[in-house]
């Protein structure tokens, strides 16, 4: 099945305000959100999670992106492991840590070990996250409040990673270095 990329133009007019908040955020429109567009409640509830994850994570913004990272990775979404890959490194995440998740090894930060050991162990799992690695992020210094955050930046990477992954959507040029 071909998905259609819509555009600023080519969406439904009540995207368009969305649209124009998107381009100004990140000076572009990320072909996952053309796709999205195709249906409103994909959109909004994409960027209203993210929005929500930024505005009350107890993560900090290093370690959603390395979730977001962890997880895509998992999932096997190129489009996500280079968006993310590109954002974690915008937000300062440690370039080693990006570059460990991407090859499929722990981050030399022990505490990053700990989030993705726990973020890729939960979706491998699929929820039944073995002892020792919730062992573990708990031993880093993670709480309750943070298992929920990882398993929601799981849901909403879950929409975006399954997306992609039917869409077959191309890698923005703005992502493209980190393929």
């Amino acid at each position: 099945m071909q998905f259609t990329i819509q555009t600023r133009d080519t969406a439904a007019a009540e995207l368009k305000p969305v649209f124009d908040r998107v381009q100004k955020a990140y000076g572009f429109i990320p072909n996952l959100y053309g796709i999205f567009a195709n249906s409103p409640l994909a959109l909004h509830t994409y960027l209203g999670v993210l929005d929500l994850i930024d505005k009350h994570s107890a993560l900090t913004p290093q370690e959603q992106q390395l979730a977001m990272l962890a997880i895509s990775a998992e999932n096997g979404c190129d489009y996500c492991v280079a968006a993310h890959s590109a954002v974690a490194a915008m937000v300062k995440a440690p370039a080693e840590d990006i570059q460990a998740i991407r090859d499929n090894t722990l981050p030399p930060t022990p505490k990053h070990a700990a989030l993705v050991r726990f973020a890729r162990s939960t979706v491998a799992a699929r929820g039944f996250t073995p002892a020792e690695d919730i062992e573990a992020f708990f031993a880093a210094g993670y709480a309750q409040r943070h298992v929920l955050d990882v398993l929601t930046i799981a849901a909403l990477k879950t929409l975006s990673n399954y997306t992609n992954h039917l869409a077959h959507t191309p890698v923005d040029a703005a992502f493209g270095g980190q393929r």
